[in-house]
């Protein structure tokens, strides 16, 4: 099957490996990785016991999860964005914008989705994952600092 990963190497799926597969209906089932190869942008994969177009049809949709520690580690000031889903976002001011609840891969740089309330109101705020807005990431207090541009 066709797989989008947001890996840069097909080296993080090995056969043998068990990848956990969310269904879009909200079911969590292990699957075991028979091969997994590059193409194009994207991979192509194979588990066990997914042999037939039909039990390929139920999983497209689904989301894959490799276990973290596979993962190599990070460089200062990058983070996986498994690690910032949820974090609390406020401006330089302490003003609670909301919190993280998506990442959006773009081809210039990430785009966090903020979604919070304002005087009653709940809104979305697009915040562009460059240096100069994001100032702090501290993971252990699941706060980001941002100083967003002006309108946002």
């Amino acid at each position: 099957m066709k797989v989008h990963s947001f890996t840069e190497s097909a080296a993080f799926y090995q056969a043998g490996d068990g990848i956990r597969v969310h269904l879009p209906g909200g079911t969590i089932q292990t699957k075991i990785i028979s091969w997994a190869k590059s193409h194009g942008r994207g991979l192509l994969m194979g588990f066990e016991a997914v042999s037939d177009r039909e039990h390929v049809e139920r999983l497209v949709g689904s989301s894959l999860f490799i276990d973290k520690s596979k993962l190599p580690p990070l460089e200062e000031d990058t983070y996986y964005w498994s690690d910032l889903l949820g974090l609390k976002v406020i401006d330089c001011s302490g003003l609670l914008l909301g919190s993280l609840e998506e990442v959006i891969p773009t081809p210039g740089n990430d785009v966090y989705v903020v979604k919070g309330v304002l005087n009653g109101q709940s809104r979305e705020i697009l915040i562009p994952a460059v240096g100069a807005v994001i100032r702090s990431v501290d993971l252990k207090s699941k706060t980001m600092v941002v100083d967003p541009p002006e309108g946002l």
